[in-house]
């Protein structure tokens, strides 16, 4: 099972590399030739989740003109489920690698006011002790068992941008989904979050 998930991770991953980079080789395309136009590329990175939650949360976006993007983010999570305490905020999310596309709402080039829909494969993972008692040698076993759901949802956000003229952005976001598809609905959540406040640079 772990050499099943190292391997599902690993193509994952692999996945989310190749995304990224036709995203920008694809932007690049499109913007040569416009070298006086506006800047159409950015990378952020949310320092919310990473405070809150432990977890590297990264995000390409590109500007298709004043009013619309498409972006890609990819969500790691470094918590080590046996150490999880429930008490505090936690992601059931190992991983998620989220498309989305968004539409603005202000007279600046894509700034301020954005509503965003977004799809996400997210891998999911939730464990539990198991104990057994050992009569002949009058000791207790424990075992802990690792489950985990490999998930695809839709959802939308709401959120707003700041740009400076240098160039230096800063996002909040937030909203919600739910999961359709779910390889293990023992581990599965109805809903995902999408949650974020980021900063970046847009190139």
């Amino acid at each position: 099972m772990k050499h099943f998930k190292k391997m599902t991770l690993a193509k994952v991953l692999t996945f989310c590399a190749f995304a990224l980079f036709s995203s920008v080789v694809l932007a690049q395309d499109n913007f040569k030739g416009n070298d006086d136009g506006p800047k159409r590329m950015e990378l952020k990175a949310n320092a919310f989740n990473l405070i809150i939650y432990k977890t590297v949360d990264i995000s390409f976006e590109y500007l298709i003109d004043s009013e619309s993007s498409v972006g890609v983010s990819a969500l790691f999570n470094l918590n080590n489920t046996k150490d999880v305490d429930y008490d505090e905020p936690n992601y059931n999310e190992r991983f998620a690698l989220t498309p989305y596309y968004r539409r603005y709402f202000s007279s600046k080039y894509a700034w301020g006011f954005f509503l965003e829909a977004f799809g996400m494969y997210n891998i999911q993972e939730d464990g539990y002790w198991q104990y057994s008692y050992d009569t002949v040698n009058e000791i207790q076993n424990e075992k802990y068992i690792e489950e985990t759901s490999s998930n695809v949802a839709f959802g939308m956000s709401v959120g707003a941008k700041f740009v400076s003229s240098k160039g230096f952005l800063f996002e909040f976001y937030g909203g919600v989904g739910r999961n359709i598809i779910a390889s293990n609905d023992d581990v599965a959540t109805e809903l995902v979050p999408r949650l974020g406040v980021t900063f970046g640079y847009r190139f």
